[in-house]
């Protein structure tokens, strides 16, 4: 995957074969993030604690179920993916680079938190129940990095 050209319009990138159906069966996977792995604090044990982290379970559930939708209508889009000689183009706005970015975020979290949450520099321990999740966890971070690049967010100085 590259950004091939950007404007006022939005960005174009090109994929190939093979990359487009890696991030096609990847977004499939959404939503990955458990919705318990998201708390307002450790334990809630007043009732307003608890009548607060009921609205946050409610607010996430109907951004995933809305988030979900989106990414059919993204995987059933016939013209999403222009086929070209040497693969396939993807034209995305701002606001749509912005919503998938947040996308795979989810999915890539979801899968780190599915491989045991492994530290940096840690190798990860797939087994047969989430081995998928070490793909996309790879394709989810390459597919980020090419979409911060293209936004113009430069790669952290610590970590070249």
């Amino acid at each position: 995957m590259k950004l091939i050209r950007s404007d006022a319009r939005g960005f174009v990138f090109h994929f190939s074969k093979r990359e487009k159906q890696l991030l096609l069966q990847t977004l499939q996977l959404y939503p990955l993030v458990p919705a318990a792995h998201h708390r307002l604090a450790r334990s809630a044990e007043s009732p307003e604690e608890l009548e607060r982290q009921r609205l946050l379970e409610e607010a996430l559930a109907e951004h995933r179920r809305e988030n979900r939708r989106q990414v059919q209508a993204f995987l059933e889009e016939p013209r999403r993916f222009v086929e070209v000689e040497s693969g396939f183009q993807l034209a995305l706005s701002a606001p749509q680079v912005e919503w998938l970015l947040q996308v795979l975020n989810d999915i890539r979290v979801g899968s780190w938190l599915a491989l045991g949450e492994p530290e940096p520099g840690e190798e990860p321990q797939p087994d047969r129940h989430n081995a998928h999740c070490l793909l996309a966890l790879e394709v989810c971070g390459l597919v980020e990095s090419v979409l911060l690049a293209a936004l113009g967010v430069q790669e952290s100085p610590r970590w070249r």
